[in-house]
């Protein structure tokens, strides 16, 4: 046996377990917590009420108002440890959970497959790639500014899910391999959600528990994102460049994919007026979806009318457009169907991987050890100067992101303790709602409970762990230039 072949054993027996492994192994450490910390709760108040809810009635309360945690009031409670039954209902009780953002990708894998079935988009791909033929790479910095924009304003992050039918190809007939693509949406989306100005489910809410208006702060949100944004371009643009130069310096270089983004055609076949209709339909469809889950009120646009769209509504929007783009093709009814179902089944992956990620929250919530964690935060940061207090709020809150990775719900119930906190540094209110929002931000870029991410790779089929050894030395700039970045701002009150 040679050398080599010995190597490549070696280097196989040390394969890194799959995404839904990972998660596995995060959800039964999260279940060994609930044996080792104490369970607890704080006394909430009912938001826009003085009714108060004490801790030990909290678990038990069934009314659909927002709960705010009172500082202070936390208290030990009786222990609720999960088991191995527990750990293993997690996924399934995830799923219930998940089921609308399940539901989502199923519909986004069927709408796919009919429009790819088509062959508008090979020839649309084709046109793109002849226009900008000489400068692709011009088109990295616009598309990760565009993601940027809409993670900024509006939260983008599972929606980001749908877009990547419209990437890949884009990036594959342009001689990028796939963590270009990958590094476009979500490191764009991503930086967006990190430097939010004026997303109301992340700045607003924040601000809103904190008794500010959603645009104080926003200057040093507006600096932190266009920095954000040249560091993610100039990233990705550099490991592009290396790409195209020389196929072997991709990360990826050893996978063989063989699935519908990687059949793309080059060819100089005309983008007939049908295949142009198609596509009209194609983009049209992301335009809506991007209309209607954008808060316009919340943001002050009351000239806009809100939608208040959700997932079920994207669902139809998404199933109606493939029934749209049949009908412009004349595609038979049996075809349509046969078609749609063998894109959604192409993505029961990525529909399981959202709700097996879900189910880390549900036995942290079962386990009641949400607000022992909370309190654990409110004791670190408690009696620190200023520029030291928002630094390590912002690490206090990246520990918290990682079990709480909705950032409205983490918003929901840190924003009550951590504000007024700030009032005894000597700092802004704002600059903690900057810390909270960058701290979730920066561990959703790369953190295998980000659902919008598993699933975007599951979709691509990209190994989680070369995404993660790709993204790290992004995620090291980003945290450091983010503390940077929270320091000066305390500096200069």
């Amino acid at each position: 046996m040679t050398t080599a072949t010995e190597a490549g054993k070696m280097k196989k027996s040390f394969k890194m377990p799959t995404v839904y492994t990972i998660l596995f192994i995060i959800i039964a450490l999260v279940a060994l917590l609930t044996w080792i910390m104490p369970a607890g709760k704080y006394d909430y108040i009912v938001n826009g009420t003085d009714q108060v809810i004490p801790a030990a009635e909290v678990l038990d309360y069934s009314g659909g108002e927002r709960l705010l945690p009172i500082p202070g009031s936390y208290q030990e409670l009786e222990s609720s440890p999960q088991g191995v039954i527990d750990v293993l209902m997690a996924p399934i009780k995830g799923f219930h959970k998940a089921v609308d953002v399940a539901l989502f990708v199923l519909v986004i894998g069927g709408f796919l497959a009919v429009t790819m079935r088509t062959g508008a988009m090979d020839s649309g791909v084709a046109a793109i790639v002849r226009k900008f033929h000489g400068r692709e790479q011009m088109m990295i910095p616009v598309l990760i500014t565009l993601f940027a924009l809409g993670g900024s304003t509006y939260g983008m992050a599972e929606e980001t899910v749908a877009f990547w039918a419209v990437i890949l190809p884009v990036m594959a007939a342009a001689g990028y391999d796939r963590m270009v693509a990958a590094g476009i949406i979500l490191l764009g989306s991503g930086v967006g959600v990190l430097a939010s100005t004026v997303n109301p489910f992340a700045t607003g809410i924040a601000s809103g528990f904190a008794g500010l208006p959603i645009g104080e702060g926003i200057g040093l949100r507006v600096i932190q994102l266009a920095v954000l944004v040249v560091m993610a371009s100039w990233f990705v643009m550099r490991y592009a460049s290396k790409v195209k130069a020389d196929k072997s310096h991709s990360v990826l270089a050893d996978i063989e994919f063989n699935d519908e983004f990687s059949h793309v055609k080059e060819d100089d076949g005309e983008f007939t007026g049908k295949q142009k209709l198609t596509m009209t339909v194609f983009f049209g469809a992301f335009l809506v979806m991007i209309y209607g889950v954008i808060p316009w009120e919340d943001m002050g646009i009351t000239a806009i009318p809100t939608l208040w769209w959700w997932f079920d509504e994207l669902s139809t929007l998404f199933l109606t457009a493939a029934i749209v783009i049949a009908v412009i093709n004349r595609m038979s009814e049996g075809d349509f169907i046969k078609t749609f179902m063998e894109g959604a089944k192409d993505l029961i992956g990525v529909a399981l991987v959202v709700a097996v990620a879900r189910g880390i929250y549900v036995v942290m919530d079962n386990g009641v050890i949400i607000d022992t964690i909370l309190n654990w935060a409110e004791g670190v940061v408690t009696g620190l100067s200023s520029g030291v207090f928002v630094v390590v709020t912002y690490f206090v809150h990246i520990v918290l992101s990682f079990f709480i990775p909705s950032t409205s719900g983490l918003a929901t119930v840190s924003m009550p303790l951590m504000a007024p906190l700030a009032d005894f540094s000597g700092i802004g209110r704002d600059l903690i709602i900057t810390a909270y929002q960058s701290a979730s931000g920066w561990i959703n870029i790369f953190a295998p409970t980000a659902g919008h991410l598993v699933a975007g790779l599951a979709l691509a089929k990209i190994p989680y762990e070369r995404f993660l050894k790709w993204v790290m030395p992004f995620v090291i700039m980003v945290l450091v230039a983010t503390v940077i970045i929270l320091f000066a701002g305390a500096a200069m009150m």
